[in-house]
């Protein structure tokens, strides 16, 4: 009988290059929202995987990146205080862009990790020829010595079994799984319903703008029949120029944010669901450590 190993991986990379659609192809469930947009990642989000044979803790983490504000710092922080205590760091790298500073930057801050593993993930081969595949895990094998290297689609699902096989294989032993058969992630249901509000409110504008939002679940009340929930929720942006973007003319954008993340709020809570949304001004919230506390960083 093979030995039952369980550990944690976390997943790196500069921004957008597919580590939330990865995390929630291999978990088998949206626990990590995903958005062109970069910076979309905030927070370190647990997905777990489940198998006879063992069990990974993946932690999807925000995008390393040269930070230009002070939630940038706080997101940089974030993603090196979970790197110290991980067992495997995976590296992702997309198949149909050539390796850049970025990329580089962060291949060379995993030295400061000696303890965890380093496999190499090549993904979005979907999105390229297998020459330039082939052509990218050879340049990709030639930024340091990887423990595996490992090239996937997550959409089409191609190669995620070999992905989980190699990084159980660098897990440590363990006498049980460490989270119950039944769990998926540990984040609490408010805090996955503001992230599917927040990538609706991503969706279709400018590239400045998503860096502004922010989203907090103010209240969530249970109707006496049980088969409606009212989720009250306030998205945060930081000039009042930007909350006529997100409300839209006659509040048609706001409408179609609510419409968008109520499909997925009904999903996740499996029953009926009365969402509201305010749009509130924080001004440079950002680079001000005190509504940076507030918004939960």
């Amino acid at each position: 009988m093979a030995e039952y190993r369980a550990g944690f991986v976390s997943i790196v990379g500069r921004p957008n290059v597919g580590k939330s659609t990865l995390t929630n192809a291999l978990v088998g469930e949206k626990v990590a929202i995903t958005s062109s947009k970069p910076q979309t990642t905030r927070r370190a989000i647990r997905g777990i995987v489940h198998r006879e044979h063992g069990q990974l803790i993946l932690v999807d983490t925000p995008g390393l990146h040269r930070p230009r504000t002070l939630l940038g710092e706080r997101l940089n922080t974030l993603v090196q205080s979970t790197l110290g205590d991980v067992d495997v760091i995976a590296f992702c790298v997309p198949a149909n862009e050539a390796i850049g500073p970025g990329d580089r930057f962060i291949s060379e801050q995993l030295e400061q990790y000696p303890n965890a593993k380093k496999v190499a993930i090549v993904t979005k081969t979907d999105a390229t020829s297998k020459a330039k595949v082939a052509e990218q895990l050879l340049a990709v094998s030639e930024l340091r010595e990887w423990a595996a290297i490992i090239p996937v689609s997550a959409p089409r699902g191609e190669q995620l079994d070999v992905l989980v096989d190699e990084l159980l294989a660098l897990m440590p032993e363990a006498e049980h799984a460490l989270y119950p058969a039944d769990i998926l992630t540990d984040e609490d249901v408010t805090e996955r319903i503001a992230e599917y509000v927040r990538e609706a409110a991503l969706e279709g504008v400018s590239d400045e703008l998503p860096h502004s939002i922010a989203v907090t679940v103010d209240d969530m009340i249970e109707r006496d029949d049980k088969d409606l929930v009212e989720v009250y929720a306030n998205l945060y942006v930081e000039r009042d120029s930007q909350k006529g973007i997100i409300i839209g003319k006659g509040g048609s954008r706001l409408k179609a944010v609510g419409a968008t993340a109520r499909v997925q709020i009904e999903r996740l809570l499996g029953r009926k669901v009365y969402l509201a949304l305010h749009v509130k001004v924080a001004k440079d919230w950002q680079r001000d450590p005190k509504q940076l506390g507030r918004l939960g960083f």
